[in-house]
């Protein structure tokens, strides 16, 4: 596979606020720039409530790549499932001196319709999370805990 960039601006708004957006992500009907409001969190001095912070998307960006990559890994396996969704925690916290994000706690859940695929779900969730390109590409320790509900 060839190199691949990823395009993100950022700008300063106000106070602890900013706004990124990348030039390649557009719009369908206005083919406007999609952006997100961006904030330092409010556990910290001046923080912002109820706005993404780096926090949310270093969560964000590990539990999305677990379902792109297990969406991935489940069509070329030919994997029937009903849905997929992720709950995920990260967890922030101070290690000499330094604040990092330590942990990502994963709660994978899938809904499949045949009892008899409930081990092979579980190891496609498990090949999709060792495969997950951002995880595989931060230090902190992901931990996961995968539950498959069967559907009837």
């Amino acid at each position: 596979m060839d190199k691949h960039n990823y395009n993100v601006n950022l700008n300063w708004t106000e106070g602890r606020k900013g706004q990124i957006c990348s030039p390649e992500l557009k719009n369908n009907e206005s083919n406007k720039v999609n952006c997100i409001e961006v904030a330092t969190p409010p556990e910290f001095p001046g923080g912002v409530p109820n706005i993404w912070s780096p926090e949310h998307l270093f969560t964000a960006a590990i539990s999305s790549c677990l379902m792109t990559t297990f969406l991935a890994i489940a069509e070329f396996s030919k994997l029937d499932f009903v849905s997929f969704k992720c709950e995920a925690k990260g967890v922030l916290e101070k290690i000499e001196g330094k604040f990092v994000m330590s942990e990502v706690l994963l709660f994978p859940e899938v809904v499949i319709t045949d009892e008899s695929k409930r081990d092979r779900t579980e190891r496609v969730v498990e090949k999709a999370e060792k495969a997950c390109l951002i995880s595989n590409s931060v230090n902190s320790k992901i931990t996961m805990k995968i539950t498959i509900i069967i559907q009837k």
